[in-house]
């Protein structure tokens, strides 16, 4: 899938980009660019994409995601629903790896550094003490003046390289390429289909027709892009929405296996442990103990 360039607003009088952010939703564009991103929910749930990766967020979730690290985050169907009274907030810090000057990773005391922007270019999901320790410097980054902004960068960036408290988000080591306008918009189109009716029994046809490609074209075409193949992709969308409905404890499992698009159960179960590694009933455990 070939991403959207995204230029990070930065004023001429700042080193690096702190935001607070509250909006009705993150949007949905797929794209990249050269900051590394220290992204913190406050509010919101829905299904991130990160590289090739597909998983559901939620709030109090911290990621780094390194330069050129493709991402976004696609709210619940909820959120874009007219009248709705959701919205999200997110603490967010972007920096370029050598805003801080080109000398200071080179620094022999600053050797953790260089490792830590290699780390994040497979992103890294924050935990434990390291995040909570984070979360209080992003805060008081937002407010910071002058001087005090460069000392809150510089622990945001110690706890970071300091840390073993975190997952990685991207196991494969494909490499993510620029786009044109046309290619993201019809990348994004697919998404946005695909997100908005995975409920549903989808034909390649359908998929195909929004991209104006034939089913073998579409299908050449999105195996280029993604690595993966459409059905691949759906039913990866399929079992993050399982995974959220398994958590959230509301329904049976039988029945959040129609409610995703599944057919039958076999295959749920079937397709459920293939992407999580899991069966359903584990990961419910997992996660509710």
């Amino acid at each position: 899938m070939k991403p959207h360039f995204h230029k990070v607003p930065v004023t001429l009088q700042s080193s690096f980009s702190i935001r607070h952010d509250i909006k009705p939703d993150f949007g949905n564009i797929w794209h990249y660019h050269p900051e590394l991103e220290l992204h913190y929910v406050i509010k919101g749930e829905g299904v991130r994409f990160i590289g090739d990766n597909i998983s559901n967020f939620a709030p109090d979730e911290m990621i780094l995601l390194g330069e050129n690290l493709p991402h976004t985050w696609r709210c619940k169907d909820e959120y874009f629903q007219n009248n709705s009274d959701l919205h999200t907030e997110a603490m967010v810090v972007h920096f370029l790896p050598d805003c801080l000057g080109k000398y200071l990773i080179n620094l022999p005391e600053a050797y953790l550094i260089p490792k830590l922007f290699e780390k994040a270019k497979s992103g890294m999901i924050i935990h434990g003490k390291a995040k909570e320790k984070l979360i209080d410097l992003m805060r008081l980054a937002v407010d910071a003046t002058n001087l005090e902004r460069i000392i809150i960068l510089l622990s945001i960036l110690k706890t970071l390289a300091e840390t073993d408290e975190f997952e990685t988000v991207v196991t494969s080591k494909n490499t993510f390429y620029q786009s044109n306008e046309s290619e993201t918009l019809r990348i994004n189109k697919i998404c946005t289909y695909t997100l908005t009716n995975y409920k549903k029994d989808i034909t390649l046809e359908e998929v195909a027709s929004l991209s104006n490609l034939s089913v073998t074209s579409f299908c050449r075409y999105f195996k280029l892009m993604t690595k993966k193949t459409y059905y691949d992709f759906l039913i990866e969308i399929r079992v993050s929405h399982a995974c959220r409905f398994l958590i959230e404890n509301k329904l049976p499992t039988e029945m959040i296996c129609f409610d995703c698009g599944f057919n039958n159960v076999s295959n749920f179960y079937r397709h459920f442990k293939k992407v999580t590694g899991m069966t359903p009933l584990d990961y419910k455990r997992k996660y509710l103990n």
